[in-house]
């Protein structure tokens, strides 16, 4: 028996075959939404490209809020039904869960290059069995992580994307572009998804329209304007993971993933900055290790996980 595992974001969904309890890395495919009109479209592709197996469970992650068995990409018009696909493959299990849930589910399984540390933290420190992904690109949500007795855990879900920009953030961006400008800010994912670096960095500097892959070249090449907004955006997820430390308080680890999340790794300086900025209950984010996921098929393996 085969099991369909899908990681569907807003620019690719990536599709594979899991037999045995192990991803088939063969059967790893990449398909560009733009290329599609619906998921079921790239399900048929990839089914008839690996000569149709007999699937007898589905697990796909959806970078949108599911509930009740469907779900909806946030950033592209595709919808999800458990329902439809169960038709469609002929499984005899279908689960929809967030992108970041996949995130949480994989946590146990990243090791050696899959992920990174970024920020260590007393090993006589407390522990509590909780972690918390955070998951910035294309769209910005978290993922708490539980650990449970027999050695499982449980991926809780979330929306942390569409809460209310905190006080603290605002007033640091107030600081450096100005209220008027700060106002474009208003929630969260507006704020650390992709679409809000570009947007600082437009408001910094002027420049109407520059995508965050142009800001991130620019500043490859040594430009001090895409250094500063870099840093700048560093310091403010910082902030924001203080925040998110006392909230879920993660002493197991905060897992930073996603590529805006990966652009943190070389300014993790101006990243604890703000992490560690302000001393009241400085402690708690002090005694939790900060990591970056590198695993490109961290969300397969969660989604592998959340089935077995």
């Amino acid at each position: 028996m085969a099991m369909l595992l899908a990681d569907v974001g807003g620019t690719n969904a990536r599709l594979a075959i899991a037999r045995n309890g192990v991803i088939d890395a063969a059967t790893v495919t990449r398909f560009r939404g733009d290329d599609f009109d619906s998921f079921d479209d790239v399900v048929r592709r990839f089914l008839r490209e690996q000569q149709h197996p007999h699937i007898s469970k589905v697990c796909v992650a959806v970078a949108g809020p599911v509930s009740g068995g469907s779900a909806r990409l946030t950033n592209r018009d595709w919808d999800f039904e458990e329902n439809r696909l169960a038709r469609l493959t002929d499984a005899d299990h279908v689960r929809l869960i967030n992108d970041l849930t996949a995130l949480g589910y994989a946590t146990p399984a990243l090791k050696d290059g899959g992920v990174m540390p970024l920020r260590s933290a007393p090993g006589d420190r407390s522990r509590n069995g909780q972690s918390l992904v955070v998951g910035l690109g294309t769209g910005f949500n978290v993922c708490a992580v539980r650990a449970l007795p027999g050695d499982t855990i449980t991926a809780m879900e979330a929306e942390e994307g569409h809460t209310n920009l905190p006080a603290n953030i605002y007033r640091r961006l107030v600081d450096e572009i100005g209220a008027t400008d700060a106002a474009a800010f208003d929630s969260t994912e507006e704020t650390f998804a992709g679409r809000g670096l570009a947007r600082l960095h437009g408001l910094r500097t002027g420049q109407a329209s520059v995508r965050g892959e142009e800001i991130a070249r620019a500043a490859e090449a040594g430009d001090p304007q895409a250094n500063a907004t870099y840093d700048l955006f560093a310091e403010l997820v910082g902030l924001l993971c203080r925040e998110l430390t006392l909230r879920f308080m993660p002493l197991e680890g905060l897992f930073l993933a996603g590529s805006v999340g990966r652009s943190i790794a070389d300014r993790i300086e101006c990243f604890e900055a703000g992490f560690l900025n302000d001393p009241f209950m400085r402690h708690i984010p002090g005694n939790t290790p900060v990591l970056l996921i590198r695993d490109d098929m961290a969300a397969l393996h969660g989604c592998l996980a959340a089935l077995t």
